[in-house]
């Protein structure tokens, strides 16, 4: 689990192939690369990966095919910059949001407008299956950056991004037709999932006649 707050603004080295189906990401964490272990999660673009082999600050990362799939791992070249964090700890302050490392999947970058005030405000195209998940003013991980919603449509999504993150992640080198990696908040996962089992139950009682009480659908008899 992760909170969305980036650590450092890592390089990659190199990806490669290990076999037909695993890559392997060599990544320079820069100052993080010290206080990690062998077996450590770290988020590496928002993307929850396992530190596999170290040699000083340079961490080795295994990438699957499934991952390459549904993040923007895959379109990573040698020299581009990716955000990095370590898991959270019971006794550190949670000043993003709660952030699994389980991206949803991937938006592209429709405009990036900069505003008077030294921020900007970022446009990005998106799936329903996507953005059904969301909820103006709530939050959202872009590249493992937690970060609050602005407007929400059923295609696109915005959000605004102070001098600090533009200056400190890669959303500051983001430019149209990027793609970026995009986790919405767990708690909307759950109440969809609810919400869908609650109206498929609902349509099997009115196609078979029966009206029972559905607030008594999940209570124990």
């Amino acid at each position: 689990m992760f909170t969305g707050i980036v650590e450092n603004l890592a390089t990659l080295i190199s990806i490669r192939h290990l076999n037909g189906k695993t890559y392997s990401l060599l990544v320079d964490l820069k100052e993080t690369g010290r206080g990690v272990r062998i077996g450590d999660s770290i988020a590496v673009n928002g993307v929850c990966l396992t530190l596999v082999a170290k040699r000083g600050r340079t961490g080795s990362f295994q990438v699957i095919r499934e991952t390459l799939n549904r993040t923007n791992i895959g379109k990573l070249t040698p020299g581009s910059k990716v955000n990095i964090e370590r898991s959270v700890t019971l006794n550190q302050r949670i000043s993003g949001h709660i952030v699994m490392g389980h991206v949803d999947g991937t938006g592209t970058v429709k405009n990036v407008k900069r505003q008077d005030d030294g921020s900007s405000k970022m446009v990005i195209s998106a799936d329903r299956k996507l953005t059904e998940l969301m909820v103006e003013k709530g939050a959202v991980a872009l590249d493992g950056v937690s970060l609050t919603l602005v407007d929400v449509s059923d295609s696109w999504f915005s959000v605004c991004l102070i001098p600090h993150t533009l200056k400190s992640t890669n959303l500051g080198l983001k430019k149209k037709f990027d793609l970026v990696n995009v986790e919405a908040d767990y708690i909307g996962k759950y109440l969809l999932k609810l919400a869908s089992n609650y109206r498929i139950v609902k349509r099997a009682h009115r196609s078979s006649g029966r009206y029972g009480d559905l607030n008594r659908i999940g209570r124990s008899s």
